[in-house]
């Protein structure tokens, strides 16, 4: 009855297998494990397993890297494709970030070259 639903009924895919399929992940051990962690929000609501489903229209927000990701489900994936085609299953939502945005960012977790100078251990000749 339940495979039934699925052939008439809306369209749903599991996140961990919709977000590999959009090339967010390099595996979908990776998806998974985003989504067991508890840091994935669909549609606002924290997702705390990967058979979690979406559908057009959902709403993702997740850590990428140093950045917040936004992103809105536009179609399901059949299979794992180009990236040219992974893109068409989303639209990204997050604020554009500037060249000078990225530079101030990676210049912040930077140590100064006179700190890292002082806390050398001095030579014993």
């Amino acid at each position: 009855m339940a495979a039934m639903e699925k052939l008439v009924g809306d369209r749903r895919l599991r996140i961990d297998k919709w977000l590999w399929h959009a090339r967010f992940f390099k595996s979908r051990n990776l998806s998974a494990k985003l989504a067991t962690s508890g840091r994935l929000r669909v549609n606002r609501k924290v997702v705390c397993r990967s058979k979690h489903t979406v559908q057009p229209g959902d709403i993702l927000t997740f850590p990428k890297g140093k950045h917040i990701r936004v992103i809105e489900v536009v179609a399901l994936g059949e299979r794992r494709g180009p990236a040219a085609e992974a893109q068409m299953l989303y639209r990204d939502l997050s604020r554009p970030q500037t060249k000078l945005e990225e530079h101030s960012s990676q210049s912040e977790f930077k140590e100064p070259a006179a700190l890292q100078k002082a806390t050398a251990r001095p030579s014993s000749t």
